[in-house]
């Protein structure tokens, strides 16, 4: 857990609370974490589900590992500490976008446990939703558009997920996603069918 640096802080609360921005949106804010390998499916995924949802009216913003690296992030590589600092800065971030009541959609390998645990624990209870998208490393190299487990298996990358460097799979992730053997439009499906379920966002209409 990182320190407190900074001293005489104190959390600021404003009138509008979490409660009234939701019942302003018809949604209630949560992040959908989605984890696995590179080429899995991630960033695909996460930007169909932001696109069905925003056609049904809701306030979404994906989260993507790359675009996050462009900006926040620009100062990390890819150690295990510099993950870890990585993730924990998104999870921080994700929780500001929950408080807003949005629907914020994180595209990260995030390999360790403990960094989506810690990530989880920022949110209540319910709106931290995990989603394991399940692929096997082998159809991750075929979809490899940017050569990178090429370069890793050539040694050109150090610390490469899933050649190198370990990734932790979720053990009770809410969603696992199969996408060597579903299409995107099913596990689409599947994580929208969730949401209503759990009555994040109602029941789409007839």
């Amino acid at each position: 857990m990182v320190q407190q640096k900074a001293t005489n802080v104190t959390w600021f609360e404003g009138i509008v609370t979490q409660n009234a921005r939701e019942n302003l949106l018809d949604q209630s804010g949560c992040v959908l974490w989605f984890t696995g390998l590179s080429g899995s499916g991630k960033s695909t995924l996460a930007i169909e589900v932001e696109n069905v949802l925003y056609q049904r009216g809701h306030l979404t913003y994906v989260l993507d590992g790359d675009n996050v690296r462009h900006g926040l992030n620009k100062n990390l590589g890819f150690s295990p500490e510099d993950r870890a600092e990585n993730i924990r800065r998104i999870g921080e971030v994700s929780r500001l976008f929950v408080d807003a009541g949005v629907i914020v959609m994180t595209a990260f390998i995030s390999p360790y446990r403990t960094d989506r645990d810690n990530a989880r624990a920022l949110v209540s209870e319910g709106r931290f939703i995990e989603i394991f998208v399940d692929c096997a490393i082998e159809v991750c190299e075929e979809r490899d558009t940017k050569g990178l487990y090429k370069r890793a298996r050539a040694g050109e990358i150090k610390e490469f997920t899933g050649i190198s460097a370990p990734y932790e799979p979720p053990i009770h992730p809410e969603i696992t996603l199969n996408t060597d053997a579903q299409s995107i439009a099913e596990s689409t499906k599947r994580v929208l069918d969730f949401l209503e379920q759990k009555n994040i966002v109602p029941a789409a209409a007839e």
